[in-house]
């Protein structure tokens, strides 16, 4: 094996390790468990960790910038390394503009606010992203990986690839959308709904999510020739 070959071997794993380490990093709102950051993690939104005033912000917020410098190298990466399929495309696309959302999010906070202000994650009405932007930011985000999720899966159960994600990456993808569905619906009705507890769960399945992306990218390190073989329908 050539030397320039030997180092196209490796980028799969290196695309791989950024993906994983990501997932981890957009984990880090676990950490309101540890620090005494004084949430109520039934009902506040996770944009309150990281809002303008609040202690530790800056922890939260370099988490998430973390997460954007980790994949956009990585998406780029990965439409550079990998065949351009249409599905793979929308998805390595999908998952770079998550990056850069995620990075706008942590510039862009909530402005520091009653905690009974609408806009500091209490009731936001059909349209959130009217009231600030860090809560366009945080659509343009979700909406990415979303974006980039259904993608993926999409081209793993049509070439029958990347068994993680068809076998675990499906069921963390049916998980989030049901908190996602669960976060629109009792967002527009009176009361209380735990939606900080559906929030959690839907980042926590982005993060496991992108975990089995990491699994799935990683298993492309034992292909010696990435580009080589038959076109592929994805």
């Amino acid at each position: 094996m050539t030397d320039s070959a030997r180092r196209a071997h490796g980028y799969p794993l290196l695309i791989a390790l950024a993906i994983a380490l990501a997932g981890l990093c957009y984990s880090s709102w676990v950490l309101e468990f540890v620090l005494p950051v004084h949430t109520d993690p039934v009902n506040a939104f996770l944009s309150e960790l990281d809002a303008e005033g609040k202690p530790y912000r800056e922890v939260f917020a370099n988490a998430d910038k973390l997460v954007g410098l980790l994949l956009i190298p990585a998406a780029a990466g990965g439409l550079l390394v990998f065949p351009r399929r249409r599905l793979t495309t929308i998805g390595w696309v999908a998952l770079l503009c998550f990056g850069a959302s995620t990075i706008a999010d942590a510039l862009l906070p909530l402005h520091d606010c009653d905690p009974g202000d609408s806009t500091c994650g209490g009731d936001s009405g059909l349209f959130p992203q009217l009231h600030q932007p860090h809560a366009l930011t945080s659509t343009l985000a979700v909406t990415s990986i979303a974006v980039a999720a259904f993608a993926f899966s999409a081209a793993a159960f049509r070439c029958h690839r990347w068994r993680v994600l068809r076998e675990f990456g499906a069921g963390i993808l049916v998980l989030g959308v049901a908190a996602t569905i669960w976060l629109l619906i009792a967002d527009n009705l009176p009361g209380a709904h735990a939606l900080g507890i559906a929030q959690r769960v839907q980042v926590g399945s982005m993060s496991v999510w992108l975990l089995a992306l990491a699994a799935a990218v990683a298993g492309q390190w034992t292909d010696n020739h990435p580009h080589d073989g038959p076109p592929h329908p994805c």
